[in-house]
């Protein structure tokens, strides 16, 4: 039965953009075009997109799943050691700033006896500590995600208004 890219993208879940980008970088391509030059696509495509999907959701980059897609004599595999290896570093990466976290924090009751504790003192430290933009964002998502009342009031206690607390909140939950 064939398909156009929109019922191709629905039939798995994404967008339409998400199909053509995935054209654009490599890994699908038409079956066929139509005589109104529309792309048709074919169970075989949406079995590729399918195998896409499930690579991507274990956090393969597009030029790995091609690899694999590409049929490269042991491509999998490399790849997917490569990309194990790589989550466990980062993974490392992410303790080591849990503990400094837990540093920074130990001992709250000395915090809370500056004058005011603000956003950007805290950014300071932060970044005094090698935190980059993404380790912060990462950070929030993952306080979020384990104890989202005490993100809510970590949140307060630094003096930052209630429409950006929410906002803060609101992207920490969609990115963890």
């Amino acid at each position: 039965m064939p398909l156009t890219v929109t019922h191709l993208a629905r039939a798995c879940g994404l967008s339409r953009s998400t199909v053509l980008y995935y054209e654009t970088v490599g890994l699908m391509k038409p079956a066929r075009r139509s005589t109104g030059n529309y792309r048709i696509y074919s169970e075989k495509e949406l079995q590729r997109l399918r195998q896409i999907c499930v690579y991507r959701g274990a956090g393969l980059k597009p030029g790995d799943i091609r690899t694999i897609l590409e049929g490269a004599s042991d491509g999998a595999t490399g790849v997917l050691k490569r990309r194990l290896a790589e989550l466990s570093g980062e993974i490392d990466r992410l303790r080591d700033h849990q503990r400094a976290i837990a540093r920074l924090l130990k001992d709250t009751e000395q915090l809370r006896r500056f004058a005011m504790v603000t956003k950007e003192k805290w950014v300071e430290v932060m970044r005094a500590a090698g935190f980059t933009d993404d380790d912060m964002h990462r950070w929030h998502a993952q306080f979020e995600k384990s104890a989202p009342e005490e993100h809510q009031e970590f949140l307060e206690f630094l003096h930052i208004p209630a429409p950006e607390v929410q906002s803060i909140r609101d992207w920490s939950r969609k990115a963890g």
